[in-house]
């Protein structure tokens, strides 16, 4: 274990890189709903948009059902150990990617019928891929959130390291769109991208994720004292018995449900507005251009939405003094506004500036839930990143919606449900009880 003055700027900044890791990755995975619409689902019509979205649903899934296997593993062998492991996972994800695509290139005619449809076994593939890299970002979650939220930097606060990291982790996002359509795919629109193109990329970024664990095995990163149970050491309370972590897992859920909705279905809402002929530019532009690639106007909109929530988490980084609490109403508050605006105008630049809400949201709500918890920490991070779920509900809800109403202007009223809920637990969910407070 390590004391206080042992706390040094080294291992907090490999947990940093590793978070970025994690944030791009989700990102390219949602950004990956529009390609594979049209490289795999593209003989497809009545499930289209559900199926497309089902990527996300399997990527969260790996949240629900393997967030608190993270927890035993930091209890058992420690973060550094369970950091290792779930970067192995993340390799097997990606391999699962490029496995995907040699399979529709070299098997295409191999099949599933579902209803009216019929599904290349290369989309399944993927999905599986899909899981075991959302399994894995919920292992690391569970080791970085707690780990920086205890890690005491000198001069920071708790969700102050918190909004440090988790900009750096939308940097990674914010940069993924374009990675997709400018490196993944040559400067290749969407519309006309392959299946074939998927291959070799997945492979290459699956080769840095192994240099990384590799690197990452060799390094200090030191235990913290009073985050999880030692050896021996008994937890005498459940988890969720603590109404204000309880509370906060449902508020990251729904918190997750429109960040995941507003990143990965804007690209296909945009496509919408595109193939209906109604227009979308960019200061009278059509196309966007960039050093001879055509990166699109949907790329554009999630890069924006994603800028957002890294300038937003940068600026709150350095304000040491800021009540989580009363951030989060101000940020639910505002964004609901947007929301509204951005339904009854059918304006996807109104919709993607709630980015710049959506930034602080996910700090405060863990640093809310975890309060007080001391050696239940570790466990508490566990069973928060099962609320991360939400990423695979509401997306695919909203898919759903859109299937069914012929458009997806208003299914964004399913965001507006999620800010509501995000509210309702800033102003009366977030209150500790006397009880929940470990002496």
């Amino acid at each position: 274990m390590v004391t206080q003055n042992k706390y040094s700027l080294g291992p907090f900044a490999v947990i940093t890189f590793i978070y970025f890791i994690v944030g791009f990755l989700t990102t390219v995975n949602g950004q990956f709903q529009g390609p594979m619409k049209v490289a795999f689902l593209s003989q497809t019509e009545e499930l289209r948009n559900t199926l497309t979205t089902m990527i996300s649903f399997f990527f969260f899934l790996g949240y629900l059902l393997n967030s608190s296997l993270g927890g035993k593993w930091v209890n058992a062998r420690g973060y550094k150990t369970t950091m290792l492991r779930a970067l192995v996972i993340m390799v097997a994800g990606l391999v699962m990617y490029s496995l995907s695509s040699w399979l529709a290139v070299h098997c295409g005619d191999a099949s599933i019928r579902i209803a009216d449809d019929v599904i290349p076994c290369g989309y399944f593939v993927f999905l599986l891929g899909s899981f075991l890299m959302g399994t894995s970002a919920a292992i690391l979650q569970v080791v970085i959130n707690p780990y920086v939220s205890a890690y005491e930097l000198p001069g920071t606060r708790p969700v102050q390291r918190m909004n440090i990291v988790c900009g750096i982790n939308s940097f990674g996002t914010t940069i993924a769109p374009f990675f997709v359509t400018g490196i993944f795919f040559s400067g290749v629109a969407l519309e006309s991208v392959t299946a074939d193109q998927l291959m070799v990329p997945f492979l290459l970024v699956a080769l840095c994720v192994l240099v990384t664990t590799a690197v990452t095995s060799r390094l200090n990163l030191p235990d913290i004292e009073g985050t999880r149970a030692e050896k021996g050491q008994g937890l005498t309370r459940s988890i969720w018995s603590f109404r204000h972590l309880t509370l906060g897992v449902i508020a990251i859920f729904f918190y997750v449900g429109t960040e995941v909705s507003i990143g990965s279905n804007v690209n296909l809402h945009a496509m919408e507005l595109i193939d209906s002929g109604e227009g979308l530019t960019f200061f009278g532009k059509d196309r966007l251009i960039l050093w001879g690639m055509d990166l699109g106007i949907p790329a554009l909109l999630a890069t924006l939405y994603w800028g957002g929530m890294m300038v937003g988490r940068l600026v709150f980084s350095f304000f040491n003094r800021i009540s989580a609490r009363w951030l989060l109403v101000a940020t639910t508050v505002l964004a609901s506004a947007l929301i509204v605006v951005a339904m009854v105008t059918d304006n996807l630049w109104v919709l993607v500036s709630v980015g710049l809400c959506h930034s602080v949201m996910w700090s405060c709500i863990f640093t809310l839930a975890v309060h007080g918890l001391k050696e239940y920490t570790s466990k508490a991070s566990g069973v928060f990143m099962m609320g991360v779920f939400g990423g695979a509900v509401f997306p695919v809800l909203q898919g759903m919606f859109a299937d069914i109403a012929g458009s997806w202007q208003w299914t964004w009223s399913i965001a507006l449900l999620c800010e509501l809920v995000m509210l309702f637990y800033a102003l009366f969910g977030s209150r500790i009880r006397k009880k929940d407070i470990i002496g």
